[in-house]
């Protein structure tokens, strides 16, 4: 259940893959240490957010693992002249010859789409990196779900990056139904709801206890369409118990997956607007 094939379009990992991928968002206090400890238990997904910090000094010397390792790196350029920058500041900081998954960072608009994918836009050095070796995959991380789908279609891409979790499943029915028919991988983020999932609501029922990290870790690998759900722990004690997503012997019992996907509910209800 934990590990998987990562077959795209244009690429595919030579090894098995762990479904649970770990990131960084520039703010994490994770030590190479820690990453080490993660990639022990066959963690090998790693998320990088552009901001040097344990995971790029991980990633950095890695040495002869490296190609153990798949390694993904939000990418903010639109423009082509802003990529051949960017990629280069990337593999000098990640000591490395090659970027795994490029994934065009926080793309919210058809138009941001439309300047990567146009004349002199980041895809055509992307590609030209790609025919280099540079580059073994291109995705885009965005939280808008029909331009996830639009995008997607357009044949383009090798992986999706989108918010899915027990309080935003509008994926189910807006995206996975195109990733799937293209056999497009799709990495999950937020699988916490910032957090929200881990809170009461005014509208627990008696007695109800909110599970922990891991249980919410489960819910977004439950799906079938999830290739890889990102960990993004806030130290060794928040890792050590994430880390215990993988030594469940299966899949959540139906009665414990609808537990969750009730307090999902009730936390969409009053988390906020966020579609």
């Amino acid at each position: 259940m934990f590990f998987t094939t990562f077959r795209s379009p244009h690429f595919t990992f030579d090894r098995p893959l762990c479904r649970l991928g770990l990131a960084t968002r520039g703010s994490n206090p994770l030590t190479p240490a820690d990453i080490g400890l993660a990639l022990d238990r066959g963690v090998n997904f790693l998320n990088w957010c552009g901001t040097p910090d344990g995971l790029s000094e991980t990633i950095a010397g890695l040495g002869p693992r490296r190609r153990e390792v798949m390694v993904c790196v939000q990418f903010e350029a639109r423009t082509a002249g802003d990529a051949r920058d960017e990629l280069a500041r990337i593999r000098t900081e990640l000591n490395t010859d090659y970027v795994d998954v490029l994934t065009f960072y926080y793309v919210e608009e058809a138009s941001e789409w439309e300047e990567i994918v146009g004349p002199r836009g980041a895809l055509e050095y992307c590609r030209e990196a790609q025919r280099r070796g540079e580059v073994s995959a291109l995705g885009v991380t965005t939280h808008q779900r029909p331009l996830a789908a639009e995008m997607a279609r357009g044949g383009l891409l090798d992986l999706l990056m989108i918010r899915y979790n027990a309080a935003h499943r509008g994926a189910e029915t807006e995206v996975f139904p195109t990733s799937d028919a293209l056999g497009l991988p799709v990495v999950a983020y937020t699988c916490l709801r910032w957090g929200a999932l881990l809170r009461p609501t005014p509208d627990d029922p008696p007695g109800f206890v909110v599970p922990r990290a891991p249980a919410w870790y489960r819910f977004a690998l439950q799906s079938p369409s999830v290739t890889v759900a990102l960990m993004s722990p806030e130290g060794r004690d928040e890792l050590d118990e994430d880390l215990t997503v993988l030594d469940a012997a299966g899949p959540l019992p139906a009665e414990e997956y609808e537990r969750l996907a009730e307090h999902g509910r009730r936390v969409r209800r009053h988390g906020g607007s966020f579609p």
